[in-house]
């Protein structure tokens, strides 16, 4: 049984979680990005493409929320993770390029329905399934979908939470509860949902 102490982190941390979530949509030209984000290609539109290190595969981009990607740009732009390839990209991009980029990467989002893959282990159903759902899919725009990803890109996040080389206030938190085994048991349930998140497709950009 949760303490009262954890239930209290829990609560101010989901309350804040849905008040920060307002009703942002990604107003992006997916046509415009398909002619803007081909750099993207050196790395998403790769299957299985890896980091160098640390090593971990980059993530698929496929069927997430165009809002949480463009989140994400502006995070790294903003030094806010810590990459410097990324804060490379979003360096060169405008507002308006990173919302055309993502409308183009994420493509059509999975479906919020689907029903969940196996038992979800403990920490997620205390922490993460209030944002990111049982089933991996983001509840909002702002929260990017889980289903299907490299668990050990998952992972690699994870541990940079708790590090604070991602910088978060909801995050942050959530990641500093999490041992070795957590990180990894949610990493590996996440990466076995479906339908899952995809790489883009190369051919897409010809």
């Amino acid at each position: 049984m949760p303490s009262m102490s954890y239930q209290w982190v829990r609560l101010v941390a989901v309350t804040l979680a849905l008040t920060l979530a307002g009703p942002t949509q990604a107003a992006g030209d997916a046509e415009r990005g398909k002619l803007i984000g081909y750099t993207c290609l050196g790395c998403h539109g790769i299957e299985n493409y890896k980091n160098v290190y640390p090593t971990y595969n980059v993530p698929k981009l496929v069927g997430q929320h165009a809002e949480y990607i463009v989140a994400a740009l502006k995070s790294y732009r903003g030094k806010q993770r810590s990459h410097g390839t990324m804060y490379a990209q979003a360096s060169s991009l405008s507002d308006q390029d990173m919302d055309d980029v993502a409308a183009y990467l994420a493509g059509a989002v999975l479906p919020a329905g689907a029903p969940a893959t196996g038992t979800a282990p403990q920490k997620v159903s205390e922490l993460c399934s209030a944002c990111h759902g049982a089933n991996g899919v983001g509840i909002t725009g702002d929260y990017p979908t889980l289903a299907g990803q490299h668990a050990d890109y998952l992972a690699r996040a994870l541990i940079e939470y708790q590090k604070g080389d991602r910088k978060n206030p909801i995050m942050g938190p959530f990641a500093s509860q999490l041992s070795a085994a957590d990180v990894k048991a949610i990493a590996d349930y996440y990466a076995g949902q479906r339908p899952a998140l995809q790489t883009v497709k190369r051919k897409s950009w010809l």
